[in-house]
């Protein structure tokens, strides 16, 4: 059986828990409910296949009854937790612990790097600004930046985006991206992550139409009714626009300044215009 650091589903280690316990012995999910402490022998099955959730105080439970050790009993609770949660910050609580209880064991789970890629705006940043500064130090960097910043926060950041593989570092204190773009994929914790990232730089577009001149920005936008196919067909047309702008932007291999390009479509009214009532 797999080290519970590589999961990311408390369910599904529940499931391959009981698997791997029943090839080697009869086990059922009665023994497993009842060690657990609980009244239904099939609590802990409709759990794995999930019909019934955990409480915080029944994962510590199901935890201790899988003969977890002190960092896998928090891991499994912190699974408990993300899968849980009610919103963006619970969610992005409970996996950022995840993250650090598997680095404190040498160990690396699943979307981690990823999901702290996106979750902080200086990350993106900072791997465009630093191949374009050679032999900058981090205060310089930090300076740089039009959002507040310390040298300390560029410097974690950059440490980070080496060891993800994001940058490379030569002997010379210089920096150079591992690749040219970096794209969200299809992982699944990646678009927690992303979400937070899209609301700082909402921010700082807001910030932009007043502390940017008006030539250094472009601001535009479009008031539209359209039909649900008209707007999977504009979804489409945006997703092939933005293509075309990683060709544009990446034909030059030098960088003057790094820019935020937000594309938003979103509704603003509810889905309600052709009923009546």
């Amino acid at each position: 059986m797999k080290d519970i650091l590589e999961y990311t589903d408390y369910r599904l280690y529940i499931a391959d828990y009981y698997a791997n316990r029943k090839a080697k012995s009869a086990f059922s999910w009665q023994e497993f409910a009842k060690t657990a402490g609980f009244s239904s022998p099939v609590y802990l099955k409709y759990v794995s296949e999930g019909r019934f959730n955990l409480s915080e105080d029944a994962a510590w439970r199901t935890a201790n009854a899988m003969h977890l050790a002190d960092f896998e009993c928090e891991f499994f609770v912190e699974m408990v937790k993300f899968d849980h949660a009610k919103n963006d910050d619970e969610k992005r609580a409970a996996f950022s612990k995840m993250v650090s209880i598997a680095e404190a064991r040498k160990a690396k789970i699943v979307d981690g790097e990823s999901f702290r890629f996106f979750e902080d705006w200086k990350n993106p940043v900072l791997r465009e600004l630093a191949p374009a500064m050679p032999g900058a130090k981090p205060l310089a960097m930090a300076h740089a930046c039009r959002q507040e910043v310390s040298a300390a926060e560029v410097s974690e950041s950059l440490s980070f985006l080496v060891k993800a593989n994001l940058l490379q570092k030569d002997k010379d204190g210089n920096y150079a991206q591992t690749d040219k773009v970096v794209t969200t994929g299809p992982m699944e914790f990646t678009p927690l992550a992303v979400r937070g990232l899209h609301r700082q730089m909402g921010e700082f577009a807001l910030d932009a139409i007043e502390g940017v001149p008006q030539d250094e920005r472009h601001f535009s936008g479009l008031t539209l009714g359209i039909t649900r196919e008209v707007y999977e067909e504009i979804v489409r047309e945006i997703a092939a626009f933005r293509k075309r702008i990683i060709a544009i932007a990446t034909r030059e291999p030098s960088t003057d300044e790094v820019y935020r390009l937000n594309v938003q479509f979103f509704p603003m009214t509810n889905k309600s215009l052709n009923k009546k009532g």
